[in-house]
């Protein structure tokens, strides 16, 4: 099937006198042109590993908007969105223009956006052979589907040994990713982390989805026998992969959806999953999908046997592997589900106060929502000795080019209208923070997890937790009374209120910057 890209040509942004210009190759040729340029190595499941240097993560300093007359006025400004000059940008492309000359490239038609009447076209250019196999297995491909559309699309262009010069190029360091929305282009350099590629476009579409009355989600999704959808937020350690990987329901996508008129549909094609201690036994679905065609970043593998290990973190814990969707088993392989029954907000809280589950009132969804809380550990990183509250708007402030209050009115909006019951599920600790208490039990997670998208507690009587106003399930199917009210599992009340206290107080500090919500939503959180 042709691909109708509506893109410019390759010339048309300045790339001439290129060297060979490989065209939607297959997940093998671009395998064998990555091993023959010795851009990785094959491990003993047939996964493709490469490791990309000092960049194992995503650069957010690193991230640049161009300032033009139609989108300058509607961006948020500020530590997650950094403002460039057009006039300073169009040096960057001449530069990285006059790199390419003789170099040859890989190219490649996919799309982001599931349902047809949001598909969005993507070209993706790469210097490098395994960040198009990357690419071709997270977007969607035009082999899977009709993925015809007139809609104007983007292009990405992947040069990650262009090195850019702050001083010349007016970039932070020598990697820059940069989004023109004008011009409709993403260019990424000095970087070799491929999920640059991915959270790029999702940055896209976070700004252009909402003009078309789509709410943007940085979520996973799944959705049971009877058609009901579910809806997962959650930072990164709060459960969120393993919660939505249910094997009694279908999964929808891992990390990001639209939710439209017709109901959440999946913006990609795979999936992009940590690796870090991933286990056959726990994780059975990664594990299984981890073969030839699928992509590895910083997995350490034994260089006799080529066979990964999956607890080594000498290169970074943030190991991954990105592979089509279609590599697991129970997915809705089309991408598209209906409208959700149930949203869920998972917190991992270290401070061990937040309650296991709680119903949560359509101005207190807007408030968790906005808050996008969880809690760093002690220890995970350098100079961290107690917990550490982090907040990520709407679960994923980085990616949000808006102003998140844009978001969670979107949300209100979709909650409203399709009467969607709301829950915050605290998946940390419980009887004590981290270091005291104890992880709640993941099984009791996975019933109040089922009670809550099944509608069984719609019936439970709440009671009303005094420091942070949520509304608390007097019962939940298969999970201890006691446990559901976390003042009750600690030993010292004292010290739980004290804790409570604390955290109430550090979301109260963070949702200054929220001030101009309506006064309902800023009275939802903590007392």
């Amino acid at each position: 099937m042709t691909l109708m890209m509506s893109r410019n040509a390759l010339e048309d942004y300045g790339l001439v006198n290129l060297g060979t210009i490989h065209w939607n190759l297959s997940p093998a040729a671009l395998v064998e042109h990555a091993l023959t340029q010795q851009e990785g190595q094959l491990a003993a499941n047939g996964a493709f590993c490469a490791t990309t240097g000092s960049h194992t993560g995503r650069s957010p300093k690193d991230k640049c908007i161009v300032s033009n007359d139609s989108s300058s006025s509607r961006i948020w400004w500020g530590e997650n969105n950094h403002p460039m000059e057009p006039e300073t940008f169009a040096i960057v492309r001449r530069s990285l223009a006059d790199y390419l000359q003789g170099r040859d490239v890989y190219v490649l038609d996919a799309a982001a956006g599931a349902d047809p009447h949001y598909r969005m076209p993507i070209q993706v250019i790469t210097e490098l052979a395994w960040h198009n196999l990357f690419a071709r297995q997270l977007f969607l491909r035009s082999n899977e589907s009709d993925l015809t559309t007139e809609r104007p699309g983007f292009t990405i262009l992947c040069v990650p040994h262009f090195h850019t010069n702050p001083r010349t190029h007016g970039t932070r360091s020598s990697a820059a990713i940069i989004i023109d929305f004008e011009e409709r282009l993403v260019l990424i350099a000095g970087t070799q982390y491929a999920g640059e590629m991915k959270k790029a476009i999702f940055t896209v579409l976070n700004f252009i989805l909402p003009a078309e009355g789509v709410l943007p989600m940085h979520c996973s999704a799944n959705v049971g026998n009877s058609g009901d959808v579910a809806l997962f937020f959650g930072l990164s350690g709060t459960g969120k992969t393993s919660l939505s990987a249910d094997p009694d329901r279908r999964l929808i996508g891992d990390d990001e959806h639209g939710w439209g008129e017709h109901g959440v549909f999946n913006f990609e094609g795979g999936c992009y999953a940590k690796c870090i201690n991933l286990s056959q036994k726990y994780e059975p679905q990664i594990w299984n999908a981890v073969r030839f065609g699928s992509v590895y970043e910083n997995v350490v593998l034994d260089q006799k046997t080529r066979e990964p290990n999956y607890a080594d973190a000498s290169l970074t814990e943030n190991t991954r592997v990105a592979y089509p969707v279609d590599y697991i088993d129970n997915v809705i392989t089309t991408g598209i589900g209906g409208q959700p029954q149930a949203v869920i907000f998972l917190s991992a809280d270290s401070f061990g106060v937040l309650p296991p589950i709680s119903r949560l009132s359509t101005e207190q969804a807007m408030y968790y929502f906005l808050s996008g809380y969880t809690s760093k550990l002690a220890g995970t990183e350098t100079g961290i000795t107690t917990p550490q509250a982090t907040f990520s708007s709407c679960f994923g402030a980085a990616f949000l080019p808006l102003h998140p209050i844009e978001y969670a009115n979107l949300l209100r909006e979709r909650i409203e209208r399709y009467k969607v019951r709301c829950y915050l599920i605290n998946t940390g600790w419980t009887g004590g923070p981290y270091g005291t208490g104890e992880r709640i039990n993941i099984n009791y997670t996975r019933s109040m997890v089922r009670a809550a998208i099944s509608g069984a507690l719609e019936q439970v009587d709440t009671v009303t937790d005094s420091v942070f106003g949520l509304h608390i399930p007097t019962s939940c199917p298969d999970v201890p009374g006691r446990l559901l009210q976390p003042r009750q599992t600690w030993s010292d009340p004292e010290a739980y209120d004290q804790q409570a206290a604390r955290l109430a107080e550090l979301f109260k500090q963070n949702f200054v910057q929220f001030s101009s919500i309506e006064e309902a939503v800023r009275r939802a959180g903590p007392n």
